[in-house]
């Protein structure tokens, strides 16, 4: 049987509200009254209440001073403030004691019901409306999926993906969240085959139509506006996938003005190594390694794969014919950060001011090694959910505060994405085969030409090889590449883990954000 909900309605012209009472008591509900504060504390004190409907104006002790003693009695109680006046203090005063809802007088009995209904249904309602909403939308993400000819349709699908992913979040039904993990695999098997058909001829063929990509990414949008004469900070954040921005964003709000939301593509591999240095540089990495060898680590050397940044950034700026004052930071760590913004004095006297955040990326790697990260970050959920948890103590969100009113852009993106992965597939090669699980550099790799994307010729891809047969094998979908020694243990180990370096949506298809501050 249903357990009753009942309700505790505080107003001094209680009688005057009978009709609304009597309605309710219709609908289900067990309503008390009481018509002032401190028989409203005693009452809350002494019976187990789901909600409470306080009016504001009363003679005695006030609705927000009953509001408060309530609270400390019962701090989960939801209230419902009902006032004569919309005055700006005195809904202040009462949401910020954490009121659930507040309705304005006269009001209507079915306000009263919307009011219970937000407060004791809001679960169920949110399942019920986001289950129809997805399910309306299935079918047209379905036929978007079979129609995808080029990139912006694939950035087009991507979108509503991620849209209903995070709506799902909010959902309790466990059948629906597995309907839509379905269709994103169907997405990036997809959306696999379309990269393996049309990756390369975007190097080659002029009238292709390719979308904008890792080396172009800096001309396209930061140097116009260097050249407006325009003071811009750099972020990046290294290993941000699309729907970790989008709940950044929800917690900007007040930290910054206009937002100008874009994507752009990866280059493969989806690594630091390549796709950062070809970032920061305008270059593809075998293009660097001709260019300026002595900024390129290769796969097997156990130095820091990105150590160059910096000077690379220097040499783009050059080329551009772009003179101005820079500053480049990498920031590791919160201490680092505090650092940073401790001197943001000093980076306002640049033009340029890059900063590149590492935790996104520290907490995917630690993830694969720590059981305690895997436990908080077990899916994609929580994974946002940690995302969030960061940005909103982070030494980021601090700078975006002290930035108000600089006057400054702000270019945030990233250099890839990450993908959860399920599917180990057999790979063998040498020694010298690269270690990354999403891709393979090597020479005499031996696969099933099925289950990756295999390039062959390197320089194709604008690839540098280590030997004149190496080359280049990606994982696609939610695969990750082992070999047959000890393979069961490495396709436990590493099942359900992040990883990055081959072909998704996630891993590929990433922000690219400029933003003003507030004022």
């Amino acid at each position: 049987m249903t357990k009753k909900i009942r309700i505790l309605w505080t107003d001094d012209e209680i009688g005057m509200l009978k009709a609304h009472i009597l309605f309710l008591e219709e609908k289900g509900y067990s309503v008390d009254t009481c018509s002032g504060g401190r028989e409203t504390i005693e009452l809350v004190r002494s019976n187990s209440y789901d909600m409470l409907f306080l009016d504001e104006h009363m003679p005695g002790l006030s609705g927000i001073d009953t509001l408060r003693a309530v609270k400390e009695i019962r701090p989960e109680l939801p209230v419902v403030m009902i006032t004569k006046s919309e005055e700006e203090d005195i809904m202040n005063a009462a949401i910020g004691s954490k009121i659930a809802d507040y309705l304005i007088k006269p009001v209507k009995p079915g306000q009263i019901l919307l009011a219970i209904k937000k407060i004791t249904e809001r679960g169920r309602l949110v399942t019920e409306t986001t289950t129809t909403g997805y399910r309306e939308e299935f079918s047209t993400i379905n036929s978007m999926i079979n129609g995808a000819r080029d990139s912006s349709d694939w950035i087009s699908i991507y979108k509503k993906l991620v849209h209903w992913e995070l709506q799902l979040d909010n959902s309790s039904d466990p059948g629906l969240a597995e309907i839509f993990r379905m269709q994103e695999q169907e997405a990036n098997n997809a959306f696999s085959r379309f990269i393996s058909r049309n990756y390369l001829e975007w190097f080659t063929a002029a009238e292709s139509p390719k979308p904008l990509m890792t080396p172009s990414v800096l001309s396209h949008s930061l140097f116009p506006m260097l050249k407006r004469g325009e003071k811009v900070f750099l972020i990046v954040i290294d290993n941000l996938r699309y729907d970790q921005w989008q709940v950044i964003r929800n917690e900007m709000t007040g930290l910054v003005g206009s937002v100008q939301e874009n994507l752009y593509f990866s280059i493969l591999p989806t690594a630091t190594q390549y796709a950062r240095n070809s970032l920061f540089s305008g270059m593809m990495p075998s293009e660097i390694v001709r260019r300026y060898p002595q900024y390129w680590v290769n796969d097997d050397s156990s130095e820091g794969k990105n150590n160059h940044e910096a000077s690379l950034l220097g040499l783009n700026l050059e080329r551009a014919g772009i003179k101005c004052r820079w500053g480049y930071e990498k920031i590791g760590s919160n201490q680092s950060g505090k650092k940073v913004n401790d001197n943001l004095s000093d980076l306002l006297r640049n033009d340029l001011s890059v900063l590149v955040y590492n935790f996104i990326d520290l907490i995917s790697h630690a993830r694969t090694d720590t059981d305690v990260l895997r436990e908080l970050a077990a899916d994609e959920s929580a994974y946002r959910s940690i995302t969030r948890s960061w940005f909103i103590h982070s030494p980021l969100a601090e700078l975006l505060k002290k930035l108000q009113g600089s006057g400054v852009k702000i270019m945030l993106t990233t250099d890839h994405g990450t993908i959860r992965v399920n599917n180990p597939v057999k790979v063998v090669g040498d020694r010298q085969t690269s270690p990354n699980l999403r891709y393979k550099l090597g020479r005499n790799l031996n696969y099933n030409v099925k289950e990756v994307f295999a390039v062959r010729d390197p320089s194709l891809a604008h690839l540098p090889k280590t030997n004149i047969t190496s080359s280049y094998i990606f994982a696609t979908g939610a695969s990750f590449l082992i070999y047959p020694n000890n393979y069961n243990h490495f396709a436990s180990y590493y099942n359900d883990t992040f990883q990055h370096g081959g072909i998704s949506l996630q891993e590929m298809i990433v922000p690219l954000i400029i933003m003003e501050p507030s004022e």
